[in-house]
């Protein structure tokens, strides 16, 4: 490779690792109706864990990596251990989460992917022996949710490294 070509790739991948929006400070309209998601889903009966567990998969489907450094803080700061997490893309062949947590990890994934899924009958069956109905429609809201955090920060090329546990607890 020659070093103009080496130049050209680096100068590439730093152009996309630069803010074009700040919408945490340009977009206080729009922050307010997430910050109103937020909000209901404190309230929500799904563990704080568990919601950050889908958060986080959810965010590596997306590839947002500001939500993965954010939830992966959070996961931490609330006592998740490296192992569950390190191993979260590869739920399904690992040991360490519970029948609730799959299912959960399932719907989110599914709901997360609708175009290439449609959600089938049996991730919902399965999502349905775990959670109550309005457990389901919290969980769905949640993946709503995360899904737009990740459009937004992935589209934006929102920075990721500053969040601190507990930074935004005050929009919810």
């Amino acid at each position: 490779m020659k070093a103009e070509d080496s130049a050209e790739i680096h100068k590439e991948r730093s152009n996309h690792m630069e803010q074009r929006i700040n919408v945490m400070e340009k977009g206080q309209g729009a922050m307010k109706v997430m910050y109103g998601f937020a909000a209901y889903l404190a309230k929500s009966s799904i563990e704080k864990n568990l919601q950050h567990l889908v958060e986080y998969r959810v965010s590596q489907i997306n590839g947002c990596a500001y939500c993965l450094d954010m939830h992966s803080k959070d996961l931490r700061h609330e006592g998740e251990s490296e192992q569950r997490i390190y191993l979260l893309s590869a739920w399904r062949e690992s040991p360490f989460y519970t029948d609730r947590e799959r299912a959960a990890l399932a719907w989110a994934e599914s709901v997360t992917l609708l175009a290439d899924t449609h959600v089938p009958d049996e991730v919902y069956e399965q999502a349905r022996k775990e959670f109550s109905e309005e457990e389901m429609i919290d969980l769905t809201m949640l993946v709503v949710a995360i899904n737009s955090w990740n459009r937004a920060n992935v589209a934006f090329r929102t920075t990721p490294g500053t969040y601190q546990p507990g930074q935004w607890a005050a929009t919810a």
